[in-house]
């Protein structure tokens, strides 16, 4: 049996045996190979993108993220971070893990291995033909993303995936997978490595290339971020201050009356100042 490349052995052997410093200097060796692979797919990110906005700003459609282990986690992470980052709604972005959110912290047992569960994880939801399914999945094996996948395409949604190996049944059965081959891991088949590590930069990419063009961000500025912490709230004074030329004082005191970067900014940005 041919072993798929996320499970080849490591370039690297005997790892015990290593110092620290080549401990490290090894794993960073490996990993630039990280963004490399990812610049080869691109273009195939970039079609699953104009699709994700299409479906969202045509067809006030969302964007669904399953997965599993490691894969699911980096889903839900990815979801989890565009309502404060971006100021959309958590019902916007929707990421899912096999075995529920108790699966973040603890792993449960055949969780993954059920090819009928997403599906139904996904009714919970109401998604519909409106929406986007990513399935992730390093392997492209995993019957819980794999059977997710299948069933929305046959429910008429549009399908994608992220994944690890070229020719995966995940690729297969996705209308636009994303198949970045990192190659084998430092530690064989840890793929909570390079792996995971392209899996995140890549949803990185989705998630803000798509925020972006529905017009999330303001030049390089994130004017819909929700101010809930002190840390923000200093942000968005310091972007009025900018962008209005005005003092510290007047920043904080139009922040705290709109509640929003991008309300002040659409209000002030071409008044003439007194």
């Amino acid at each position: 049996m041919e072993k798929r490349t996320t499970e080849q052995a490591s370039l690297y052997d005997h790892l015990e045996k290593m110092s620290t410093s080549e401990i490290l200097t090894s794993i960073n060796r490996e990993d630039k190979k990280v963004p490399e692979a990812i610049e080869k797919v691109i273009p195939k990110i970039e079609e699953l993108v104009e699709k994700v906005v299409e479906q969202i700003s045509v067809h006030n459609g969302r964007l669904f993220y399953i997965g599993a282990g490691t894969s699911g986690r980096l889903g839900v992470l990815d979801a989890s971070e565009c309502p404060p980052t971006f100021g959309v709604s958590d019902n916007v972005i929707i990421g899912l893990i096999a075995g529920g959110d108790v699966a973040l912290r603890k792993a449960v047992e055949n969780a993954e291995d059920d090819d009928t569960r997403a599906w139904k994880d996904l009714q919970e939801y109401k998604i519909s033909k409106n929406d986007v399914l990513i399935g992730i999945a390093a392997s492209g094996t995993t019957p819980y993303v794999i059977g997710g996948i299948k069933d929305a395409r046959k429910n008429g949604l549009i399908t994608g995936c992220i994944t690890n190996n070229e020719g995966s049944p995940l690729a297969e059965a996705a209308e636009f997978p994303i198949e970045v081959v990192v190659g084998p891991e430092f530690v064989t088949g840890s793929t909570r490595m390079k792996a995971g590590t392209a899996q995140k930069l890549v949803l990185n990419m989705i998630s803000t290339a798509v925020m972006i063009r529905l017009g999330r961000i303001k030049g390089n500025k994130m004017v819909d971020m929700q101010l809930s912490n002190k840390k923000l709230v200093s942000r968005g004074e310091l972007m009025l201050m900018e962008e209005l030329d005005i003092s510290e004082h007047l920043a904080k005191t139009l922040l705290s009356e709109y509640k929003s970067v991008r309300k002040v900014l659409e209000k002030y940005k071409n008044k003439p100042k007194s």
